[in-house]
């Protein structure tokens, strides 16, 4: 959903930037933010475990954390999706510019950089939430960790050679036991993504879902189902399967095996996205994927 409050309360003073390193365009785009932006008095932070950018300070204690107004992100969604996994429920808005061809949560282009960053610090850009999943991983009913997926949550056979076999529970309600090369559970936010790679349905960004897609499953009758977001679900490798893995946006990959329960819930907490007023996800789908396109 869109807000009509104010982008920022106060004047903003601290950006936190991140950028794709293997990739020399983002880094001098990194170099250019960066002497922009201290030209108009504000502090720039690089995010954790990248070389830090010339006139940076290395983003790592909370307290420089809790100052930070926005964070710039240079590169793909995968790297937008790294820098989302470091905000972890804090309400930093992000924004995200591509650095190739493809990208819907870095949508803006490298040629609209200083425009839309201007439009930012002026207020004229907008705040459009969306929804984290929360999953928590328990082994032999301890809980180990728990996780914020912006995208999806994935259970895959990995490197190993056999399917998997997934039980899914919806409420402690028995949904169906998948078998296949694994589960892709996403949020709308996801849907664009691997969801959508593995014949999984587009959703609107702001529906109030989760979509549950099979991964090349053994069986026809496996479809992608859709959920409302309110309801908490529950994973668990079934039969002959030992050993699976357990990935978070592609960013975080735990080994799991018929001793794990994996329990996924909309979170509490938001993801904050800086969008255009005019920004149209269906001109976005037409953009990137071409979509109704004849061929």
């Amino acid at each position: 959903m869109k807000t009509k409050e104010d982008l920022f309360k106060k004047q903003v003073r601290h950006v936190g930037i991140m950028y794709r390193e293997q990739t020399d365009k983002a880094l001098q785009a990194a170099k250019d933010v960066v002497l922009w932006l201290k030209d108009r008095k504000i502090k720039c932070y690089t995010l954790p475990e990248q070389k830090a950018v010339p006139g940076t300070t290395p983003l790592k204690s909370k307290v420089s954390w809790n100052k930070i107004d926005f964070i710039i992100v240079l590169g793909g969604d995968g790297t937008y999706l790294r820098a989302a996994s470091y905000v972890q429920g804090r309400k930093i808005p992000m924004i995200g510019f591509n650095m190739g061809s493809l990208g819907f949560l870095t949508n803006f282009s490298a040629d609209q950089i200083h425009q839309v960053i201007e439009k930012t610090l002026e207020g004229k850009m907008e705040l459009q939430s969306r929804t984290l999943l929360s999953a928590h991983l328990f082994r032999n009913q301890k809980k180990l960790s728990s996780f914020l997926a912006l995208n999806d949550i994935v259970i895959e056979r990995g490197s190993f050679s056999q399917l998997i076999n997934t039980t899914i529970f919806s409420e402690n309600f028995y949904v169906s036991q998948v078998k296949a090369d694994g589960l892709i559970i996403a949020t709308p936010t996801g849907s664009t993504a691997y969801n959508l790679a593995a014949g999984g349905p587009l959703i609107y960004p702001d529906s109030k879902s989760i979509v549950l897609t099979p991964i090349a499953p053994h069986s026809l009758n496996s479809r992608p189902l859709i959920l409302p977001e309110d309801r908490k679900l529950s994973f668990k490798l079934e039969g002959s399967t030992h050993k699976a893995y357990f990935i978070v946006d592609g960013q975080k990959k735990l080994e799991i095996s018929n001793n794990d329960e994996i329990m996924i819930e909309k979170s509490q907490f938001e993801h904050w996205i800086i969008r255009s007023p005019s920004h149209n996800f269906f001109h976005l789908l037409r953009e990137k994927l071409k979509f109704g396109e004849r061929a």
